[in-house]
């Protein structure tokens, strides 16, 4: 079966940047796909190329078996949602809603039946003679989204959407996108440089780096099974391991680890021979931590990578709190998630000794590697002067 959207070795330049570099990719019928990115990375470009408004410099854009490269916006079945919505502000609602269908010529009768029956998906049946400046951030969106759907486009394009939304707006906001896209079963283009955004909403995710497809996989491959250290560092932390294969066992193999004294155990999915060289990535969830390391039974004990390390730095996160421990050369990053009362457990604090550990299973290969990424499993900038302070109220170890 052929795709619904399909770009064909696209490549766009502005003057002497290339946006886009020779990208391929398909999207199936009724799928929410999200292109997720850096900003500058070619997400929106490849986008606006869709939308129309943009030309490739070569490749194709397929659109339901035709050929649309060059065909105009108004002729394209595709609409787009951009970040400051692009409400008229002198109509209401309603009129907002139905413009698209007036400038169609659409029967009166058919459009006062479509607009009440978008009305009512988004939940704004009541509000239809408010202007725009009358309702909530959360509204504006319903509504662009509302008008956007109206006249059943074959696809929805939606660039950085919920950008202008606080926090918990835009955690409500993508359920009412999925629930949207539930009744309505139209094919959802949705680029953002958020994560979360596009892990929670999406059937499948192309991670894009310097107008470049660095992977396309489910959300839970994208995360557990990332083919590139900048995948792996962009979604989510984690932490990057350098060395290479000293002895192989079954499906496992030892791994001696620049910067650490002990060897590291992982699962060899690779099929990585002895002396090969590896990159390993271990997320912050699978290493555990705490002042007394556990008893393992000997046939766990055998896949458990243990290691003591001095704790260098704290950040409470609510759920969970993230610490920097100095593990030989490596700064480990690892989160202890708040299971129970977070008063009630064993305090950890700066300048403790600790023990880390992780099982062999949990941690994954990476196919590519680039060094420049290790960098991003450092505290975040924007935490450093908050423990700066904190050092400096007399609660320092």
């Amino acid at each position: 079966m052929s795709a619904f959207v399909s770009f064909k070795n696209v490549t766009k330049r502005f003057e002497t940047l290339t946006a886009v570099d020779n990208v391929s990719l398909d999207i199936e019928k009724g799928e929410v796909f999200s292109l997720l990115g850096p900003s500058g990375c070619g997400k929106t470009t490849l986008l606006r190329m869709l939308a129309g408004l943009e030309t490739p410099d070569s490749g194709r854009v397929i659109l339901d078996g035709q050929d649309i490269t060059n065909l105009p916006p108004n002729l394209r079945r595709v609409h787009t949602i951009f970040q400051n919505y692009a409400l008229f502000p002198h109509m209401t609602v309603w009129d907002n809603i139905a413009f698209p269908l007036r400038v169609a010529r659409y029967p009166k009768q058919e459009i006062a039946r479509r607009v009440k029956g978008i009305l009512e998906l988004i939940r704004l049946g009541d509000h239809d003679y408010k202007y725009p400046s009358q309702i909530s951030g959360g509204q504006k969106q319903r509504v662009a989204i509302a008008r956007a759907l109206v006249d059943q486009p074959q696809v929805l394009l939606l660039d950085e959407p919920l950008a202008a939304l606080d926090l918990k707006l835009r955690q409500h906001m993508l359920l009412e996108l999925d629930l949207i896209h539930d009744k309505v079963g139209i094919t959802f283009l949705y680029v953002t440089h958020d994560q979360g955004e596009a892990m929670s909403l999406s059937d499948r995710i192309a991670v894009m780096n310097n107008g470049r497809i660095e992977q396309i996989d489910p959300p839970a491959k994208i995360y557990e099974a990332p083919r590139s250290s900048f995948v792996a560092a962009f979604i989510g932390d984690t932490n990057f391991l350098q060395g290479h294969v000293t002895s192989i066992s079954h499906d496992y193999c030892n791994l001696a680890i620049v910067g650490l004294t002990s060897s590291v155990k992982s699962y060899n999915d690779k099929a990585i021979r002895a002396g090969s060289m590896v990159h390993l990535s271990v997320r912050p969830e699978k290493i555990h931590i705490a002042k007394t390391p556990p008893e393992f039974k000997d046939d766990l004990a055998d896949k458990i990578n243990l290691f003591s390390g001095v704790v260098e730095d704290i950040v409470y996160q609510g759920s969970h709190t993230k610490y920097w421990v100095k593990v030989g050369a490596h700064r480990i990053v690892t989160n202890m998630p708040h299971m129970r009362f977070q008063l009630d457990q064993e305090e950890i604090t700066w300048g403790d000794s600790v023990a880390l550990w992780w099982h062999a299973d949990d941690a994954f290969m990476l196919e590519q590697f680039h060094a420049t990424d290790a960098a991003l499993i450092d505290p975040p900038a924007q935490y450093e002067e908050d423990v700066e302070i904190f050092r400096g109220t007399g609660n320092e170890p």
